[in-house]
């Protein structure tokens, strides 16, 4: 028995091996095929008639030569018969010659004969050309036999009287001076040529021109592959790696992608209920919310090819351009018959026609056509998948367009038990290097609003991070990597000796903490335990942020409330006017700096927003920031601009009569951050605990507590 399993071992890894190479080299060919196929199908009719045309002629000069060639080898193997007889190698040339006249077998039959010389030359890899002295009453007659000629002179003399009389002289043993005489008759005998002769520059021509041909066509070829077609390519099935079953917490989406799937595997049975359109599909929302990955794992579903590309590609500057790349990717797919075609970035596509670039009309309705339901029973199994990040509130959708799509999948970015169940599932996939029982409650919490593909990215920036480190993956490794992918790199060289710089970083950033931080702990009551969990605050740091040219900068995370009241919106202006409001404070309005920037712009979108579009602060309740959409002015009109002066002024004066309550505890704080470079949450909150209570105890020694 055990023999038995010891002797099936090697043979099936032997099968095993010998099996996947043949599979794997078919799988190849069938590849090649393809893409030569589908580049084939997409070219323009003079290419295509060129490329005909050349293929045809490779074999064409490729048989024509090897038909010169084996012609000039007959002739060769002739006059080598010749050069076997027997006879004395001998050329008298002392004696007169003359041309001869007729053809040689005449003379030969006509009059008597002495002695016959062939002096014969290589040409090439054969023996074609030669030159026939005839000895006759003390004279020499030079003849130059055709082709013909010579064959027929080669098998009579076999029988013939005169075949005792040959003899071969190879024209390389010839002297000087019968190389002179011969030279004199080669030039008698130039219009008089052999055909093989002749052939023979045309053989090595037509296999150099077949050569020249074979690798400009694969050369040709290859550039087109790997270069313009590169873009333009189908992806098997078997290619794509990886299942719907990695796509974690999106279960409403893989829903909606079944019924995809589900109407295209029973298309006949929903044509008997009158849904007979065709499979155009709308995938929309935010950039990393797994759109191309979700049409990869459909197309593996159906078993289908699937061809990406961007619909930011099809642009090329040129009227046409982007039609002409919507026609050959039709062509490909048509000679699919069943594959899908997902089109990618394809925000400009959506938009409104009727601009003042006409390509991008052009591009537009090319695809309108391409969607619309009079298709072809082929056309029809293919799918058109259109992803972008279009969003419905903020951009205006050209109806046409809309109406192409019977299916559309609206993409979201993950909620909080989603966000813990994608950062789980990326650390599991590295098990080995993580610690156990992580807490990712704070991570989950700081990631908010982050989509997947930046959750990815968190997860292997801990990895890069602990590889370099040398150590595991933990809870303060995944915190360090949030902190670089969602703030950015940051340094300590900008500010480093710039004591000036740095303190009014620290002043304007503290403004912003503690505008947050009071109204927090009005919230909570004074409870320090709820104040640390509801702050959006995670660090006050004074290094640099290259991202957005910021000399310091507050990490926080993302806000919960999607709605948000007009004390929210007026609470988010007042934090940040809050660090213009602590420079002046400090340093007198002349010492104000241009590092509020940034801030000074987000309360004018926040003002204009709530005052221009939603009505806030006025009896009516009226956007005319719609009427921009509208081809109407994009300047503010007098009355919105002088209500968001006037409380802007009003945030503003408020914001400076908290933070100048609070000048001693910003001088404390901004003492401690220059020393440290940084501060977490929970050290700022330590911080301020603590000289609350050192103020209390010394107002109570002097008398001063109430």
């Amino acid at each position: 028995m055990s023999d038995l399993s010891v002797s099936s071992t090697p043979r099936s890894e032997f099968d095993n091996d010998e099996q996947p190479s043949d599979s794997s080299l078919w799988l190849s060919i069938k590849k090649a095929a393809a893409r030569l196929s589908d580049w084939f199908v997409i070219q323009s009719a003079p290419i295509k008639l060129l490329v005909v045309a050349m293929a045809l002629l490779i074999p064409a000069t490729g048989i024509y030569s090897l038909m010169l060639t084996q012609r000039q080898a007959q002739v060769a193997e002739q006059v080598r018969s010749m050069a076997g007889a027997e006879g004395v190698a001998a050329f008298n040339d002392k004696l007169p010659v003359a041309f001869g006249t007729g053809s040689l077998l005449s003379f030969l039959q006509n009059n008597p004969v002495d002695r016959i010389t062939v002096i014969y030359k290589p040409l090439m890899w054969n023996v074609s050309e030669r030159v026939v002295l005839v000895e006759s009453q003390g004279k020499q007659y030079a003849y130059y036999p055709s082709d013909m000629e010579s064959k027929i002179f080669a098998d009579k003399a076999v029988v013939a009287p005169w075949s005792g009389k040959l003899s071969f002289v190879p024209r390389s043993d010839l002297a000087p001076s019968s190389l002179q005489l011969l030279e004199k008759l080669d030039q008698g005998f130039s219009g008089a040529r052999p055909q093989s002769e002749k052939d023979a520059w045309k053989a090595g021509v037509s296999g150099v021109l077949s050569a020249a041909l074979t690798l400009g066509l694969l050369g040709f070829l290859a550039f087109q592959l790997k270069g313009q077609f590169k873009s333009l390519k189908f992806i098997e099935p078997a290619q794509v790696s990886g299942s719907l079953t990695d796509l974690v917490g999106m279960d409403d989406i893989k829903s909606e992608v079944a019924q995809i799937k589900d109407q295209y595997m029973r298309r006949a049975e929903y044509a008997e209920y009158g849904i007979n359109k065709p499979f155009n599909v709308m995938f929309s929302g935010p950039a990393g919310t797994g759109k191309t990955k979700l049409a990869s794992y459909l197309a593996k579903e159906l078993n289908l090819p699937i061809l990406f590309h961007s619909a930011v590609n099809l642009e090329t500057g040129y009227v046409g351009g982007g039609a002409n790349t919507l026609s050959r990717i039709v062509a490909m797919a048509k000679r699919r018959k069943r594959c899908i075609v997902f089109l990618d970035e394809a925000q400009d596509l959506f938009m409104k026609r009727g601009g003042h670039r006409k390509f991008d009309d052009d591009t537009q309705n090319m695809l309108l056509a391409v969607l619309d339901g009079v298709r072809t029973k082929n056309d029809a199994e293919i799918i058109w998948i259109v992803a972008s990040n279009f969003n419905s509130e903020q951009m205006q959708m050209d109806e046409a367009m809309l109406r192409r799509f019977q299916m559309k999948v609206d993409f979201r970015l993950p909620n909080r038990e989603e966000r813990q169940s994608i950062i789980s599932h990326y650390l599991s996939q590295r098990a080995e290097k993580v610690l156990p029982d992580l807490d990712l409650r704070h991570l989950v919490e700081i990631t908010e609003g982050r989509s997947p593909a930046d959750l990815e990215t968190i997860v292997n920036q801990a990895g890069i991070t602990a590889v370099q480190a040398g150590m595991m993956i933990g809870a303060d490794t995944l915190m360090q990597a949030a902190e670089r992918v969602l703030v950015g790199n940051v340094n300590t060289n900008t500010t480093k000796e710039r004591e000036r710089d740095r303190r009014i970083i620290a002043i304007h950033e503290w403004g912003h903490f503690l505008v947050d931080f009071e109204q927090e702990r009005k919230k909570a009551g004074g409870n320090w335990e709820s104040i640390l969990s509801e702050m959006k605050t995670l660090k006050i740091s004074l290094k640099a942020n290259p991202r957005n040219n910021a000399l310091g900068f507050v990490f926080h995370k993302q806000g919960a409330n999607l709605l948000k009241t007009k004390g929210d919106i007026e609470h988010d202006v007042r934090v940040l006017l809050g660090g213009m409001a602590n420079e002046e404070l400090f340093f007198g309005e002349e010492g104000t700096t241009n590092g509020a920037h940034n801030d000074i712009t987000r309360v004018t979108k926040l003002l204009h927003h709530a005052v221009g579009e939603m009505g806030m602060y006025r009896k009516t309740r009226l956007n005319f920031g719609a009427l921009a959409n509208e081809g109407g002015t994009k300047a503010v009109d007098e009355e919105t601009r002088s209500i968001m002066e006037a409380q802007s002024e009003r945030l503003y004066g408020e914001t400076k009569a908290l933070l100048s309550r609070l000048k001693p505890l910003t001088e404390h704080l901004a003492g401690k951050l220059m020393e440290a470079g940084e501060m977490s949450l929970r050290e700022a909150l330590h911080e301020i605990r603590s000289f609350e209570a050192a103020c209390f105890t010394f107002n109570t020694k002097v008398g001063l507590a109430h």
